[in-house]
């Protein structure tokens, strides 16, 4: 490999790690908050609304149910708006945030609606209000289930990063399109797909380490 493809490998990879790393932390931001929604005003919930719920998970089921290379497309004006161009590895984050956010959401439902009744029950009988009991039980209960459906999150992202390089997000998806395939080259397209195993295993690996400690029924 020549030097000048090594330094565009180098920065491909960078590229993913900024759109995998950025898009991340807005999908836990933004989809955490909505996962407690869901829960907190399901049935049975500490601040039950059936409607709310209702109206909420049809909204996020309508983004988690659009194909992502559509939400790429269809999201370019908003981009445009957001961060002025449609183009590199800022304007990825975008389509990648909105993608990641509801999918996040319904995985840290999932973790939250397993939280045993009973910790929450007492916690109300002890005069703990919704706050206390989302911060002292809900999440601390959750939390290695959390921390792994954002494992699986962080996962998902490499993979859809690589997809946004199909329309000049830049990154390994980027590189492998315009150099693997349109120039046939390869070398660049095992490489990139060698460094994207590689990405994926690390975060799982760093996910699953920090799922164990955190998993006190696991001691």
């Amino acid at each position: 490999m020549s030097p000048v493809m090594l330094d565009l490998f180098l920065r491909s990879i960078w590229e993913t790690l900024l759109m995998t790393g950025a898009s991340g932390i807005i999908s836990l931001v933004a989809g955490l908050p909505l996962g407690l929604a869901l829960v907190a005003t399901g049935r049975g919930g500490i601040a039950e609304n059936v409607w709310v719920n209702r109206v909420l998970g049809a909204i996020i089921n309508g983004f988690r149910s659009v194909p992502f290379i559509i939400l790429l497309v269809a999201l370019i004006p908003v981009t445009r708006l957001i961060v002025g161009t449609s183009l590199g590895t800022w304007a990825a984050v975008v389509p990648l945030s909105i993608a990641a956010t509801p999918y996040y959401a319904r995985i840290a439902e999932v973790s939250l609606r397993e939280v045993d009744r009973g910790l929450i029950e007492a916690a109300r009988a002890m005069g703990g209000n919704r706050w206390t009991i989302i911060r002292e039980v809900l999440v601390p209960e959750a939390l290695p289930g959390l921390v792994a459906g954002f494992t699986v999150t962080l996962v998902t992202l490499v993979g859809a990063s690589a997809m946004a390089g199909a329309i000049g997000a830049g990154g390994l998806g980027d590189l492998a399109i315009r150099y693997g395939y349109q120039r046939f080259e390869t070398t660049v397209m095992i490489a990139v797909v060698a460094v994207l195993i590689v990405l994926v295993c690390g975060i799982q690996w760093i996910g699953d380490r920090i799922v164990a400690t955190l998993d006190h029924r696991k001691a």
